[in-house]
C-alpha cells in the first residue's frame, strides 16, 4: 500500500490562490532556531517553545559533513544517524573480506570502535546576525566587483571569529539574500563506528519501497565521538522515550535540511523544469548504468560500486519526484498565485512596485546567462566532466597552491583560513580508492564531455590527448599516484614549486583544465549567483516589509526546527497505518519469499521468535522535512527522543517547492531500535547506554 501519489488537492489549490504570500499550510515551515516559530505552535498546539527547551536541541543536534543529520544520544558522546548517512563510511572501513554494508558491525568495547576516515561532525553553538556588516561592505553597483566585495567580507568575518572563538565560523545566505548570519559550530573529527545493522534490514525494500510507505526499515547507524583520543563528554543530549506514540501526538524535528526552492520565481522554476532538472536527471542515469555494469561483474565489484549505486538511485528517485512536482499544473499555479499576490501587495507603493520589478527583470537576466553558461560550468567548474576522487584531489593541490598564496579574502570561499581544517581532513583521508571504479567511471565522463562539447573543442582534444576516453581514462587511473596520501601531503606542503614540477597526470590534467574552469566559475559568480542574491535579497527585503519576519527561509543545510503530528496518510480514500510493526516486517518478506530487495538478514530469521512482532518499527508525521534532513532525531514535547527520520513518502517530493498537508515524513521508531538491540543484535550494553538518563 503507498501513500496518495504526488498531486495537490482542488481545495487546496483554491485555498492558495485566495490568501497571502506568506500564510503558511497546516505544518509548514523549516524554522530557525533563533526565530523559532512561537505564535504558531501556541496558537496550534498550545505548546511553549522556551529558550531553554531550544538550546538544550539545538546542541544536541548534530551536522554531519557528508550531507547528514544526526544527534547526540548519550552523555559519552554517542551519536545516532540513518544507516544511509554511515554507509559511504562503512564502505571505506570494509574490506574484500570485511563487509560492514552487507554484515553490519557492533563494537563490544571501545577499543573495537573503528575510526572514520573523513566524517566532520558540526555542532550549532550560536548564531549572529552580520547583515548590515555584509551589505555595508558592497558599495558596487559592478556585478562583478559586487561579488569581489561581498565574498571578501564573507571571509573576513569568519576569520576573525574563528581566530577569536576556535569554532567553525560559516556566514550564511538567508532569504536568498535577505540576511546573513555568522554560524558557529563546534567541529569533531575523531568519529568512530559503534553499531550499524545488515543493510538489508537499514534499507529492507530497497529501491522499489524508497519514498514509499507502509515501510519497514532498521535505518540506524550509531558512532562515538572523541577528543584527545578519549570519548567527549557532553551536557546536551538527547534522553529516550520508548513508550508508544498516539496519533495526533506533537512531535519535532531538529535537523539540517539541504536546500529548498519554494521562494524561486515562477520562471526560475520553469528553468529548472525544463532544463536543469532533466539535464540532473540525465547525467544521475549515466552514473547509475555505470555503477550498475561494473557492479554486476563481481560480488567485490559490488562491494565497491554499492554506496556510489545506492547514492545515485536515491538522487534519481528524489529528482524525479521534484520534477513531477515542477511537471503538475496545479503546483506551478500555486507558484504563480504566490508571485501575484506579492507583485499586488508591492504595487499599492510606487517605490516598492518599482523594487519588485527592478528584481524580477535581475532575476530573468541572471538565468539567460545560466543558460548559456551552465553546460560548461557543470563539466568544468563542477567536473562532471572527470569523476573521478583521484581528479578531485588533483584539483585540490593545485588550487591550493594558488589560492594559499593569496589573502585569505582574496581566495575562493574553500579555501579561506577558517576552512583549511575541514579542506586538509578532506584531502588526506585514508579512505580508500578503487582504480578499476574510478576507470570506468573516469571514461564515462569523459566520453560525455566529447558528447557535449564536441570533439574538435579545443579543451576537449587538450584533455583527450589523442586518446579515446577509454584509453585515456586508463593512462590517467594508472599513471597518478595521488591514491598514496603521503604523496598529497608532500605536493601539498610542497607548494606551487611542487605543483608545477609535479609530472603525475591527474595533476598534469588538473592544469591543464583549470585556467578554463576558473573561467567559467567566475562568470557562474558574477552573471548567476551575485545577480541572484541582489534580486532574491529584494524581494526577501519587501516580503519583510509587508509582511514582517514570521516566516522561514529556504533551506541551507543549517539547523532547522519542524514541527507536526503522528499522522496516518491515505491511498485511494483507504487509510494507511500511522506506524507499522516488526509483524508487518515479517509479513512483508514472506510476500517476496524473502527474496532481495525483501530478504531479511539470517540475524532476524534466527530472531524471530525473541521478538515482539506489535513493537512498532517505523512511523509517519506531517513534520516539514527535505533531503539532509536524514538523521534528524525527531522528540516530543518533553524533548525526549522518540524516532529518528529517515525519508519522506512520494507525496512529500513536492516539498522541494511548496508544503502541502498530504505529505509524510518517515521515521524509525525509537522502540524498534531498542528492540533490536537488545534482542537481534545482542547489544544490551548499547541499549542501556541509550536508556541511562
Amino acid at each position: 500500500m503507498r501513500c496518495r501519489p504526488m498531486s495537490l488537492a482542488l481545495s487546496f489549490l483554491v485555498a492558495s490562490l485566495l490568501v497571502p504570500a506568506v500564510q503558511l499550510q497546516a505544518d509548514e515551515g523549516m524554522w530557525l532556531f533563533n526565530q523559532p516559530p512561537r505564535k504558531e505552535l501556541k496558537e496550534r498546539y498550545n505548546f511553549d517553545a522556551t529558550d531553554a527547551w531550544l538550546a538544550h536541541l539545538r546542541k544536541s543536534a548534530v551536522r554531519f559533513n557528508n550531507g547528514g543529520s544526526g544527534s547526540f544520544v548519550s552523555a559519552d558522546g554517542l551519536v545516532m544517524t540513518n544507516h544511509h548517512i554511515g554507509q559511504g563510511t562503512l564502505n571505506d572501513l570494509s574490506t574484500k573480506d570485511r563487509d560492514l554494508l552487507k554484515n553490519g558491525y557492533y563494537a563490544r568495547s571501545q577499543a573495537e570502535e573503528l575510526k572514520a576516515p573523513n566524517l566532520e561532525l558540526n555542532v550549532l553553538m550560536s548564531i549572529e546576525d552580520v547583515t548590515g556588516r555584509v551589505n555595508a561592505a558592497v558599495n558596487s553597483k559592478d556585478p562583478a566587483k559586487a561579488e569581489q566585495q561581498r565574498r571578501a567580507e564573507m571571509t573576513k568575518i569568519e576569520d576573525e571569529s574563528n581566530k577569536q572563538t576556535g569554532l567553525r565560523s560559516d556566514v550564511v545566505t538567508l532569504y536568498r539574500g535577505g540576511l546573513y548570519q555568522l554560524y558557529r559550530y563546534k567541529k569533531y573529527t575523531d568519529v568512530r563506528l559503534v553499531f550499524a545493522p545488515e543493510d538489508d534490514i537499514a534499507a529492507f525494500g530497497g529501491d522499489p519501497d524508497n519514498f514509499e510507505y507502509p515501510r519497514f526499515d532498521l535505518d540506524v547507524c550509531f558512532f562515538r565521538v572523541y577528543e584527545n583520543d578519549k570519548p567527549v563528554h557532553v551536557t546536551d543530549y538527547l534522553t529516550w522515550n520508548p513508550a508508544s506514540l498516539k496519533e495526533g501526538d506533537l512531535v519535532f524535528v531538529a535537523g539540517h535540511p539541504g536546500r529548498t526552492e519554494r521562494t524561486l520565481t515562477v520562471r526560475h522554476l520553469e528553468f529548472m523544469r525544463d532544463v536543469q532538472m532533466p539535464a540532473t536527471l540525465d547525467h544521475l542515469r549515466r552514473q547509475d548504468v555505470v555503477a550498475l555494469t561494473f557492479g554486476g561483474r563481481s560480488a567485490e565489484n559490488m562491494r565497491r560500486a554499492k554506496s556510489v549505486l545506492l547514492r545515485v538511485q536515491n538522487s534519481m528517485k528524489a529528482r524525479l519526484g521534484g520534477l513531477a512536482g515542477l511537471q503538475d499544473p496545479a503546483v506551478m499555479a500555486v507558484k504563480r498565485a504566490e508571485e501575484e499576490t506579492l507583485r499586488k501587495a508591492a504595487a499599492a507603493n510606487p517605490a516598492m512596485a518599482a523594487e519588485f520589478d527592478a528584481a524580477m527583470k535581475t532575476i530573468d537576466k541572471s538565468l539567460v546567462a545560466l543558460d548559456k553558461v551552465r553546460v560548461e560550468y557543470n563539466l568544468l567548474e563542477q567536473a562532471q566532466a572527470f569523476r573521478s576522487t583521484t581528479f578531485g584531489i588533483a584539483r585540490t593541490l593545485v588550487r591550493a597552491a594558488d589560492e594559499k598564496a593569496k589573502p585569505s579574502a582574496d581566495r575562493f570561499r574553500e579555501f579561506r583560513d577558517s576552512n583549511l581544517d575541514s579542506l586538509e581532513q578532506g584531502l588526506f583521508s585514508k579512505a580508500p580508492i578503487y582504480a578499476d571504479l574510478e576507470t570506468v567511471a573516469l571514461s564515462d565522463s569523459l566520453s560525455m564531455f566529447m558528447e557535449q562539447r564536441g570533439y574538435n573543442d579545443p579543451v576537449v582534444r587538450t584533455v583527450m590527448n589523442g586518446k579515446s576516453p577509454s584509453a585515456r581514462a586508463i593512462e590517467l587511473v594508472r599513471g597518478t599516484k595521488l591514491a598514496d596520501v603521503a604523496v598529497r601531503r608532500q605536493l601539498y606542503e610542497g607548494g606551487k614549486k611542487a605543483i608545477d614540477a609535479s609530472d603525475d597526470p591527474m595533476i598534469v590534467l588538473a592544469r591543464l583544465v583549470d585556467k578554463p574552469s576558473r573561467d567559467v566559475r567566475t562568470i557562474f559568480e558574477q552573471q548567476v549567483d551575485e545577480p541572484q542574491r541582489v534580486g532574491y535579497g529584494k524581494l526577501a527585503n519587501i516580503r519583510f516589509e509587508l509582511f514582517g519576519k514570521n516566516t522561514y527561509p529556504d533551506a541551507t543545510f543549517t539547523l532547522r526546527l519542524a514541527f507536526g503530528t503522528v499522522a496516518r496518510c491515505e491511498e485511494a480514500g483507504v487509510p494507511a497505518p500511522a506506524w507499522t510493526t516488526f509483524g508487518g516486517l515479517f509479513e512483508r518478506a514472506k510476500e517476496h519469499d524473502n527474496a532481495k530487495p525483501f530478504s531479511l538478514p539470517k540475524s532476524w530469521i534466527d530472531h524471530k521468535g525473541d521478538l515482539d512482532m506489535d513493537t512498532p518499527m517505523n512511523f509517519v508525521s506531517t513534520d516539514d522535512i527535505i533531503g539532509g534532513n536524514s538523521g534528524s532525531p525527531i522528540v516530543n514535547s518533553n524533548g525526549e527522543l522518540v524516532g529518528i527520520i529517515f525519508d519522506g513518502d512520494l507525496t512529500s517530493l513536492v516539498w522541494d517547492y511548496v508544503y502541502t498537508k498530504e505529505g509524510r515524513a518517515i521515521s524509525v521508531h525509537g522502540s524498534a531500535i531498542l528492540e533490536a538491540l537488545r534482542k537481534v543484535y545482542d547489544a544490551a550494553p548499547l541499549a542501556d547506554e541509550l536508556m541511562r538518563k
